[in-house]
């Protein structure tokens, strides 16, 4: 039996690579449905509606309306957009948490040197952890990415008195976040078999990235190149 590739004529292949093309979209739209949309019916809305899309591009190929490339072009695209928009999600679910998380280390700073270190970095860290739990929060549940919490602006407001603007602002501010991350993986901790009647000592303790998890690293990671990149687009913002 020959295979589609040997009995088809170019211009029928070309119609099936479309369609091929239009089904791996549905196919995603209905992963990142059951993934970010827990409402089934809003979810059966927006299968339809990417379905639709789909087909509308594979009738204008058949019909002459768009070559197969165009086609395919329009179909990635839409694919790309769909793959952005849930990594764009995702990011803010996790910012979620990596803020309670730096709020946490922010207390441990604070309890571990008695109120010592709590002005200098546990309430910078307390502060920040609090305030991105509430943007990415925010624009995680109203579908938005412009939310501007309440010490993100206290900073731009001391920024705009010394004569500067929102980038250095949000420079400052991604600093703080990068500082408490680098403080959890070069803290020293105990290892988890130490045990001294006394005292520990040094040999009981290691860094705090040798204790992490390989997946609570690369969050961990993940979270600070995205701090970054907020960080250039604050001073770089996009034409787009």
């Amino acid at each position: 039996m020959k295979s589609l590739s040997d009995s088809c004529t170019p211009g029928s292949c070309d119609y099936w690579m479309v369609s091929a093309a239009a089904a791996k979209l549905g196919s995603q739209a209905s992963t990142l449905g059951v993934r970010h949309i827990r409402n089934g019916t809003l979810r059966l809305q927006f299968n339809r509606e990417v379905a639709y899309y789909a087909k509308s591009i594979v009738n204008d190929v058949s019909q002459g309306k768009k070559t197969p490339e165009q086609g395919l072009k329009a179909l990635k695209d839409e694919q790309d957009s769909l793959l952005s928009q849930a990594r764009e999600i995702a990011f803010r679910g996790a910012g979620v948490i990596s803020g309670a998380l730096q709020f946490a280390a922010g207390a441990g700073i604070c309890y571990a040197s008695v109120g010592t270190l709590c002005l200098l970095a546990g309430a910078p860290m307390m502060l920040n952890g609090a305030n991105s739990t509430y943007e990415n929060g925010r624009n995680l549940f109203e579908n938005r990415s412009d939310t501007v919490g309440p010490v993100r602006s206290g900073y731009r407001a001391i920024s705009g008195v010394l004569g500067k603007g929102d980038c250095e602002a949000d420079v400052a501010y991604g600093v703080v976040d990068l500082t408490s991350s680098a403080y959890g993986i070069g803290k020293m901790v105990l290892k988890p078999d130490s045990w001294r009647l006394f005292r520990y000592v040094n040999t009981d303790y290691v860094r705090g990235y040798q204790q992490a998890t390989r997946g609570g690293f690369i969050f961990d990671r993940l979270m600070d190149s995205a701090t970054a990149e907020s960080m250039y687009d604050a001073c770089y913002p996009s034409n787009e």
